[in-house]
């Protein structure tokens, strides 16, 4: 159970270090409106990331496991495949991010689920996580809404004049 534990947790970890690298450069390379607004969000999206990591990294040392050293091993242990951003479209990086924290949050009710009624500090723990996921994926989708609505009243601005 314990060496599971250990392997789920690292799994978690290379998703959260590669969610965080999709936030980060997303922020930086996107183009379009709302940018600037969307990028700072973006940017603190990414931070909680960071904060989630270092949740896990502790777990798996409290264990008494090793966490995924390497960047390069991240791909090889993620439950989530990272997509080079090729569109640098806002709504796009918006959209890959979404996916991103779909495959998140299926992960760690994943993890929950094997840690349920064998160790509730670690499912507490997962949980508020999950939770802060969610939250995120629904953060993102409405930022997704808030362009659109502002496209279009732009477009019809500009149809009027």
């Amino acid at each position: 159970m314990k060496r599971k534990l250990i392997e789920l947790f690292n799994q978690a970890l290379a998703d959260e270090w590669l969610s965080y690298y999709c936030f980060w450069i997303g922020a930086k390379v996107m183009v379009g409106p709302m940018r600037d607004e969307i990028a700072k969000e973006m940017d603190e999206m990414a931070t909680e990331k960071l904060k989630h990591a270092g949740i896990l990294v502790d777990k798996i040392m409290e264990l008494g496991g090793t966490p995924v050293l390497a960047p390069k091993d991240w791909h090889k242990t993620s439950n989530c495949i990272y997509e080079v951003p090729r569109d640098f479209s806002v709504k796009a990086i918006l959209f890959q991010n979404i996916k991103r924290e779909q495959c998140a949050v299926d992960a760690y009710k994943k993890l929950i689920s094997f840690t349920k009624n064998k160790t509730s500090f670690e499912s507490e723990i997962l949980s508020d996580i999950l939770e802060e996921e969610i939250e995120q994926k629904d953060h993102l989708i409405n930022m997704v809404e808030h362009l659109e609505e502002k496209t279009c009243a732009q477009k019809n601005l500009k149809k009027d004049t």
